[in-house]
């Protein structure tokens, strides 16, 4: 399992409720959840459907139908929880949420952009951002900011 994002990944889905998403195929132009971000990966994404939304991380599984879990909720229209969708058609898309995006005051220098990432025995990191399920075992220091998302 990696952690991964891709774009023009759009599908939709009638899944009601606050549980994983049963995902109807994609719209036509885009890629399913499966072939764009790989099933047991994981993923942000945003579902939305007249005023409710959620913005979260989940994983994709590929089955009959394919579906898509609500692990984290990162901001929603239900007081950042999982939302309970009624009724009807969705929309699911990958997504880049704001608040998992490197500051202004970052550089393209002090950017570290990677996807299931292991840091083990002493090492050093310069600052940056981590994106992505990250592993630290043993003595890591960090030379400025270091943002794990």
């Amino acid at each position: 399992m990696a952690f991964s994002i891709n774009d023009r990944v759009k599908e939709t889905t009638t899944t009601t409720g606050t549980g994983t998403l049963d995902l109807a195929g994609a719209v036509e132009g885009f890629e399913t959840f499966v072939a764009g971000i790989g099933t047991t990966n994981t993923t942000f994404y945003a579902i939305f459907a007249g005023t409710q939304f959620e913005v979260g991380v989940g994983t994709v599984t590929d089955a009959t139908p394919d579906t898509l879990s609500r692990t984290t909720v990162i901001s929603s229209s239900n007081s950042d929880n999982l939302v309970d969708f009624a009724a009807g058609e969705k929309t699911v898309i990958c997504t880049l949420p704001a608040s998992r995006t490197p500051s202004a005051a970052m550089t393209a220098q002090n950017f570290i952009s990677t996807h299931d990432t292991t840091i083990t025995e002493d090492q050093t990191i310069a600052s940056g951002v981590l994106a992505g399920p990250v592993a630290i075992s043993g003595n890591v220091s960090v030379t400025g900011t270091l943002v794990v998302i």
